[in-house]
C-alpha cells in the first residue's frame, strides 16, 4: 500500500467533502471552495475514522482497485491533493518573501503589485483573484510581500513567478527571496594579490 494514500485525510469542524457521479471531489469550509477531478480508477469515500484512543472523526479514505505501480502513485497523490485542499479551506496558505536591494520597493493596489526592484522602470505584477497580498516595509528592513490563498498549488506558482522577475544573486543576495531561504553565497574577487 501507499504509505500516504492509506492515512485517512481528517475533517476539521466546518469542513464538508462531497463527491460526485464524475468523480469530482469538492470540499467547502470557513475560507471557500476547492474541487478536483479524480482518476476514476481512484474510489474516493466520506466515512469516519477511529483513532489510537478509539474516538471517531469524519474523515475521507481514498483506495486503489489494484496495484500496478500507475495506481499507486495516484493513490498517493490524489490522497496530497484532497488533504490539501481540506487545509486550504480550513486555514489557508501563506507565502512570504523578501526583497533584498538597494531602493526595493513593493505596494498593493487592489489586485496589481507594483514593486522597484532595481530595473530603469517600476515592475506591475498582476495577481489571479484567489490570491490576495499585503506589502510590509519595516523601517531600515527589506520589504516583505506575503501572498495568501486556499489553493497550496496556486499560490506556489505565483510565488515562483514573482521570484523569477529578479532571483537572487550569489554576490550580495540582491533579488527576491522567500522568507527564510538560505542562499548559496560565492566569495567576490580577492582584495588584490599580495
Amino acid at each position: 500500500m501507499s504509505r500516504i494514500g492509506k492515512l485517512p485525510v481528517n475533517l476539521p469542524a466546518g469542513v464538508t467533502v462531497e463527491v460526485a457521479a464524475d468523480n469530482t471531489v469538492s470540499v467547502k469550509g470557513p475560507l471557500g471552495t476547492l474541487s478536483q477531478k479524480v482518476d476514476s480508477d481512484i474510489k474516493v469515500e466520506v466515512g469516519t475514522h477511529t483513532d489510537a484512543q478509539g474516538n471517531e472523526f469524519p474523515a475521507v479514505i481514498v483506495t486503489r482497485p489494484t496495484n500496478q505501480p500507475r495506481h499507486r502513485s495516484l493513490h498517493g497523490l490524489y490522497r496530497a491533493l484532497i488533504n490539501n485542499m481540506v487545509i486550504g479551506v480550513s486555514k489557508g496558505y501563506e507565502i512570504k518573501q523578501e526583497l533584498v536591494g538597494v531602493g526595493f520597493k513593493a505596494e498593493v493596489k487592489g489586485q496589481v503589485l507594483e514593486m522597484s526592484l532595481g530595473y530603469s522602470h517600476d515592475t506591475h505584477f498582476l495577481l489571479p483573484a484567489e490570491v490576495t497580498a499585503t506589502a510590509v516595509t519595516e523601517k531600515k528592513g527589506s520589504p516583505i510581500v506575503t501572498l495568501k490563498s486556499i489553493d497550496k498549488q496556486l499560490v506556489g506558482q505565483v510565488a515562483a513567478k514573482l521570484r523569477s522577475l529578479r532571483k537572487p544573486e550569489p554576490y550580495k543576495g540582491k533579488g527576491i527571496k522567500f522568507v527564510g531561504e538560505q542562499l548559496r553565497r560565492k566569495a567576490g574577487k580577492s582584495a588584490g594579490a599580495k
